[in-house]
């Protein structure tokens, strides 16, 4: 993009020239903006004037629906800086309204685990009431370890330099130093992304961003990654009847961890969004949309070959609190169908379109969700309809678990699942999830198989849709579990993936959220180094 130039500082940081303090030495300075990817950043617009940031105000909420963690973007798909010793960045932010704006140096990407966003080392920087707010994140906690507070009258185009020496951060606006917070070992992974926020109600427009010093700009990461004619992939789509091998796929991992990228894209050819298409990350704001991570997700799935399996359009949990709150929920839910499905559609296979509507402790079998308040079990067929009419050649499935097993919550879905297609609902499959935490979840193969077939029977296919297995360290019997399960979905004509939820324990829902350092769980076929348990060998050998 072109800027224009507004002032001498601006002018400055366009020649290349850095804002560092004196001595810090540091080479000439590379542009960060012009050439480079911002398009695809959430809450970002790249304009004439430079890339204008709006507030998306999008948090991590509680099951219960209550606001956990701020939850701002990075740009994924943009530049970063491989460091090596001491850098600088220099930016131009222009604050107007006496809002607040945010400028974030990532160290390390957060990483989302399921209602609990793991902060890593980063630093921010922001104008805040006309000063320069500096707050260091060191790894180790949801909470900045060291914040303070530097200058006084900060406003219009404000001229910021970042430099990294000696263990310390300083910090400047308009050439003059302003002081240093600690570096608590930000940028020792030596790379950093960057992440800009604002404050609700206002806006700020970056109008230009270089780096200097023992900086090297790499832009987003080629995503096509080497086939194997060994992968589950390869085997599973070699059987008489082909099937799919899915898993869920978390965004941050999937640029800043090369070899998690790897395994994504050579072990599985369908791939489910594991956070990104949720109704708090998608519209955090009534209105306000943040489609860029799934859209980069979809991008990954494209590169290489691989089916995007959508999730999820209507749950009752991963709400913002204004679509809890809001007494229109009809007018939302079908809004929020329509925006999303029709964002995504012709690019993705498939749509959890409702997800976990069943509650066994109901007499009718459903969870008396917000939506089911509003407009009782009719949510469930107009969720549908909508789905089909913004999206008409995705497959619709509606997601739940427990349903593998026999009892009454199989009994209600079953029930349920019959009614909508006796009504002519465009319901094209059920999604069993599959999760098995403690021994009593653990259902017999064939138990699964007959319920497979009963679906079978009413013309749905069938995906297994989210396994995992807690092996509590017995990874024989983790290993039995998701071979027994792929078998009857090799087997079985209408169940056309077998999917997991996430493959790697280093990035696996089932760890001990809210815990520094990460408490991993064991739930998934490959291990926290990412190397292959027995459940991985086992399910290639029921493919074979």
């Amino acid at each position: 993009m072109r800027l224009g130039i507004r002032t001498a500082v601006w002018t400055a940081l366009l020649a290349g020239a850095s804002l560092a303090p004196p001595g810090a030495a540091y080479a000439a300075s590379a542009d960060l903006l012009a050439g480079h990817d911002w398009a695809h950043f959430s809450g970002a617009e790249p304009t004439a004037a430079g890339v204008k940031i709006t507030p998306l105000d999008r948090w991590v909420t509680t099951p219960e629906g209550k606001r956990l963690q701020p939850n701002p973007p990075a740009n994924l798909a943009g530049p970063h800086l491989d460091v090596s010793g001491d850098f600088g960045v220099d930016a131009l932010m222009s604050v107007t309204g006496g809002k607040s704006a945010y400028l974030q140096l990532y160290g390390r990407l957060p990483v989302i685990y399921d209602e609990w966003r793991q902060e890593r080392p980063s630093v921010r920087v922001g104008v805040v009431g006309g000063k320069l707010e500096v707050a260091v994140w060191d790894g180790g906690s949801d909470k900045a370890v060291e914040t303070r507070t530097f200058g006084s009258g900060l406003a219009g185009d404000v001229a910021v330099s970042i430099s990294r020496s000696g263990g310390k951060v300083t910090v400047s606006a308009g050439g003059k130093q302003l002081g240093s917070v600690g570096e608590h070992g930000a940028f020792s992974a030596g790379t950093v992304w960057f992440g800009a926020d604002a404050q609700v109600g206002g806006g700020w427009t970056l109008r230009a961003l270089t780096a200097s010093g023992s900086a090297k700009i790499v832009d987003a990461p080629a995503w096509a990654q080497q086939p194997s004619s060994t992968s589950l992939r390869a085997k599973a789509s070699a059987l008489p009847r082909p099937v799919r091998v899915g898993s869920a796929i978390a965004s941050t991992p999937l640029v800043d961890d090369a070899a998690y990228r790897t395994i994504a894209g050579r072990e599985f050819d369908a791939l489910t969004p594991e956070n990104d298409m949720k109704p708090e990350f998608v519209q955090p704001s009534r209105g306000v949309f943040a489609f860029a991570e799934g859209d980069m997700l979809v991008d990954f799935a494209r590169a290489n070959g691989m089916a995007v399996h959508a999730h999820t359009l209507v749950w009752f949990e991963a709400l913002p609190t204004w679509m809890r709150s809001a007494p229109d929920k009809k007018t939302v839910m079908l809004d929020h169908i329509k925006a999303v499905a029709g964002h995504f559609a012709g690019r993705v296979a498939e749509w959890d379109v409702v997800n976990e509507p069943m509650n066994e402790d109901n007499s009718d079998g459903l969870e008396h969700n917000l939506w089911y308040q509003a407009m009782g079990v009719a949510y469930i067929p107009q969720a549908f309809r909508a789905a089909r009419a913004a999206d008409p050649a995705a497959t619709l499935y509606l997601n739940e678990y427990g349903v593998e097993q026999s009892g009454p919550r199989w009994d209600a879905l079953y029930k349920l699942v019959k009614q909508l297609k006796a009504d002519g609902v465009p319901i094209d499959g059920v999604g069993m999830q599959n999760h098995e935490y403690e021994k009593g979840d653990r259902t017999p193969p064939e138990t699964f198989r007959k319920h497979v077939q009963a679906l079978a029977a009413l013309g749905l296919k069938v995906r297994v849709s989210e396994m995992d297995v807690v092996s509590g360290g017995d990874t024989t019997m983790q290993a039995k579990e998701f071979a027994g399960k792929l078998a009857v979905c090799r087997d079985e004509p209408n169940c056309t993936t077998f999917g997991m939820w996430g493959f790697t324990d280093r990035y696996g829902s089932t760890a001990d959220i809210g815990q520094y350092p990460l408490a991993v769980g064991d739930a998934l076929p490959w291990d926290q180094n990412l190397k292959p348990k027995k459940a991985y060998s086992a399910m290639l050998a029921e493919l074979n």
